[in-house]
Formats: structure tokens, C-alpha cells, sequence
């Protein structure tokens, strides 16, 4: 009778436990069964991610996929906001970047998304704890450019603002307060490492953005300028064209009372047309120039798309046999 009553307790003991420790009974077991590639185990030390942030690696199944499968496994929101990597069903995908240019763009999306794995195994008050420290820090931060990431995932992914903020913040900006350090270093052995290949790509990216704004606004000057001129230069050439064949007709007509009047006539529209034909001149050297800047703005615009095009995965190039 005491053996039953003892078994029942512990059976139900042993229930509870389960039940109370089902998601780390979980993680626990695809740990156990996760055979990670020689390319995720170093994404994971590029990283500078923990033990326990490559657990979470680990209990996620995490893979890198090239653009077909992972295209099945990670569904797009919106048509011009590509996707580099996605935490759905308790799995981490990530898509294969070849662009040697975006060096450590895998190990960013894979942290980011491994931080979304540890966000959902947050209770619910320490979600309320850290997402408190992560409103207080974004509205401290807060770039323009990160505000319109926020409005995407606002559209996209309501009432999971803090769930996004727990990612970018922890993967994208370096100088963060004490608190959320501390609570971010059980993931990082090293967190700046994350953040620093997070820069190295991102920068090309600005570059090139602050380059082609350069450019356009160059351009757009230079444009203004040049058909204003275009408009003198044309009215100048138009009124001198009349003012000559008025001369002519009326040299012809022996209308000059000397030849004084003559010479002084003829000598003021040559200087004219010398004025004009410098006139002339620099408007060429002007519009060459303004096609020498709309030529490199052109191919600053290729580079920019051939760039989002790598870690577009709809534009993906087609398998060859």
C-alpha cells in the first residue's frame, strides 16, 4: 500500500517534470540529435555566440539553404523586403549568401534568429522585464533607417515588436546599457564580434547609398544648371543670328554712312560670336560632365542591384546541371 502510494507520487512527480520541462525536454533531444555542418559550427564562432547560443542553434535544427528550399521553408511578407533567414515552427533557416562582398551576413541572420529562439523560451515576465529594457534603449537609439524596419514588422508581424527588437538590438548595435549586456552575454562569448561583421557588410551598403546620393544630387544641380543655360545660350543665338543677317542685308543695301560705322558694326557682333562660342563651349563641358556623373550614378545603381540581388533569394540564379 505505502510501495503504491510511493510509486503514484513519484510517477507523478516524474509527470509533472515533464510537463514543467517539456520545451527543454525538447531542445534537449534535438540536441542530442543535431548533426551540425562544418559551415553552421563556423557561423556559430564567427558569431561569437555561447554555449548556450549555439544550443538554441542546436534545438532549432538550424540549416543553411540555397534559394529553392529555403524560398519553401521562408515565406516572404513583402515583395521588396527579401529575407535572409526565418525562425518558424521551432526551425532556424538561413539563406546561403555566395556574395564574398557580404562576408558575415550568414552569421548575423543566424544569431538574429537564434535570438528569436531564446525569446520564445522567455517566460512571460521576463519577457516583460527585458522587452521594458528594449523599448527604453530603442527610444534612446532609434535611426531613421531602424524605424522603418520597425513599421515592416509592425505591418507584417503585429505584436512581435519586442520579439524583433530582442534580435536587432542584440546583433546590430554595439553599445548597449549595462543591463541588457549582461542579460545579452549568456548568448555571446564575445557579442561584438556579431555586431562588427554586422557593420563590415552593412557599411558597403551605405557607401554606396551615400555615393549615389551624392551623385543624384550633383546631378540634379548640374541638370537645373545646364538648361538654364541651354535656354540663354539658344535665345543669345537666336537674337545674334538676326542681328547678323540684319547687318548682311543692310551692308548689302549700302545703308553705312562710312566705313567706320561698318567695321565698328562688324567688330561688335565678332565679339559677340567669340562670346557666344565660349558660352557654347562650357555648356558642352558641362553637359560631358554631367554624362561622366550619370554614367558612374548608373553603375553605382547596378552595383547597389547586383548587391540586393545576392541576398534576394526570389532572383537566386537557376541551378545548372
Amino acid at each position: 500500500m505505502i510501495a503504491g502510494s510511493i510509486f503514484s507520487l513519484v510517477m507523478f512527480g516524474l509527470a509533472a517534470f515533464l510537463i514543467l520541462n517539456r520545451q527543454y525536454i525538447y531542445d534537449q533531444w534535438n540536441v542530442w540529435h543535431y548533426q551540425a555542418s562544418s559551415q553552421i559550427n563556423t557561423i556559430s564562432d564567427r558569431a561569437g555566440l555561447s554555449d548556450k547560443g549555439k544550443f538554441y542553434l542546436a534545438a532549432s535544427d538550424t540549416v543553411v539553404e540555397d534559394a529553392t528550399q529555403f524560398n519553401t521553408n521562408c515565406a516572404r511578407q513583402e515583395a521588396k523586403n527579401p529575407i535572409l533567414g526565418c525562425y518558424t515552427n521551432l526551425h532556424i533557416y538561413i539563406y546561403n549568401v555566395t556574395n564574398s562582398e557580404l562576408d558575415g551576413i550568414e552569421e548575423v541572420t543566424a544569431a538574429h534568429e537564434m535570438l528569436h529562439a531564446a525569446w520564445d523560451r522567455l517566460s512571460d515576465s521576463e519577457k516583460t522585464r527585458i522587452g521594458n529594457m528594449l523599448d527604453a534603449e530603442y527610444a534612446k537609439i532609434a535611426t531613421p533607417e531602424l524605424k522603418t524596419r520597425m513599421d515592416y514588422y509592425n505591418r507584417n508581424e503585429a505584436g512581435e515588436r519586442q520579439n524583433e527588437l530582442h534580435s536587432i538590438l542584440g546583433t546590430e548595435f554595439g553599445n548597449l546599457t549595462p543591463d541588457l549586456e549582461k542579460y545579452y552575454s549568456q548568448y555571446f562569448t564575445d557579442r561584438q564580434k556579431v555586431v562588427a561583421l554586422h557593420n563590415k557588410y552593412e557599411s558597403i551598403f551605405t557607401q554606396l547609398s551615400t555615393q549615389a546620393d551624392t551623385l543624384y544630387n550633383q546631378l540634379t544641380a548640374l541638370g537645373k544648371k545646364i538648361t538654364g543655360e541651354s535656354a540663354t545660350y539658344n535665345k543669345d543665338a537666336t537674337t545674334l543670328s538676326n542681328d547678323i543677317q540684319d547687318f548682311n542685308n543692310r551692308a548689302k543695301a549700302g545703308s553705312f554712312t562710312s566705313t567706320a560705322e561698318f567695321n565698328s558694326e562688324r567688330e561688335a557682333l565678332l565679339a559677340r560670336t567669340t562670346a557666344l562660342e565660349v558660352e557654347r563651349t562650357s555648356l558642352n563641358a558641362e553637359i560631358s560632365s554631367y554624362n561622366d556623373m550619370y554614367t558612374k550614378y548608373q553603375a553605382l545603381t547596378v552595383r547597389t542591384q547586383q548587391l540586393n540581388n545576392s541576398i534576394d533569394s526570389t532572383v537566386a540564379p537557376a541551378p545548372s546541371l
